[in-house]
């Protein structure tokens, strides 16, 4: 299990400050979709420069053009790369393909897809590297979470990882734990609080505690 920081509403130099907290107890640094909207892939750029060990997430949430738009954010230094999981097959086909060629991962985020396992089962198949249930901003508002979805698509995935996202802290932790996902992703249950180092390091302790 890999802890995944979520960047999402931070300018780049915000962002930069941040990962210097917590740099030594997160695996994988996500520059979040608003980041990325509001500063483009250089974003991903000048982070990925400033902590070149890192491994380091776009989070485009690609729908269309997968090829291109994954090939653009390797060449700004993603190491892995989102698409959307309601995104045409063709395009996570693409998106899958240049990836591979690029030596990146996909990670494709299954937010408002209605039928989780039958998409899962595919998007296994269609070969992405991690499949991630996650509650949005506007479903964790009315308090909905992603841990029975998680427990949906690791029944029926047999290739990819898992990742999980969505309103995640400290307190909710030990049974995001318990059902063992590849990657969990924490944003605001990290970056909200006044000493990120010490909630990033106590919530990697309890994860490689298992």
């Amino acid at each position: 299990m890999k802890l995944q920081l979520a960047l999402d509403l931070v300018d780049i130099q915000g962002a930069i400050d941040v990962v210097k907290e917590v740099e030594g107890f997160v695996d994988v640094v996500e520059i979040g979709t608003p980041v990325i909207i509001n500063e483009g892939l250089r974003a991903v750029k000048e982070l990925k420069a400033a902590f070149p060990d890192l491994t380091v997430l776009a989070d485009l949430k690609i729908m269309d053009a997968a090829g291109y738009e994954v090939s653009q954010a390797s060449a700004a230094g993603a190491d892995i790369v989102t698409i959307l999981a309601a995104a045409e097959d063709e395009s996570i086909k693409g998106a899958v393909e240049e990836a591979k060629k690029q030596n990146k991962q996909i990670l494709a985020d299954m937010i408002a897809v209605k039928n989780l396992a039958t998409r899962a089962k595919e998007l296994d198949e269609l070969g992405v590297d991690y499949i991630c249930v996650h509650t949005g901003y506007d479903l964790q508002a009315v308090g909905k979470n992603s841990f029975e979805d998680l427990a949906t698509i690791k029944s029926v995935v047999k290739n990819s990882k898992t990742a999980i996202a969505g309103g995640i802290k400290l307190e909710t932790l030990s049974e995001v734990i318990s059902h063992q996902p590849d990657l969990i992703i924490v944003g605001g249950g990290i970056t909200s609080k006044e000493d990120k180092k010490a909630a990033a390091e106590e919530m990697q302790k309890l994860i490689k505690q298992g």
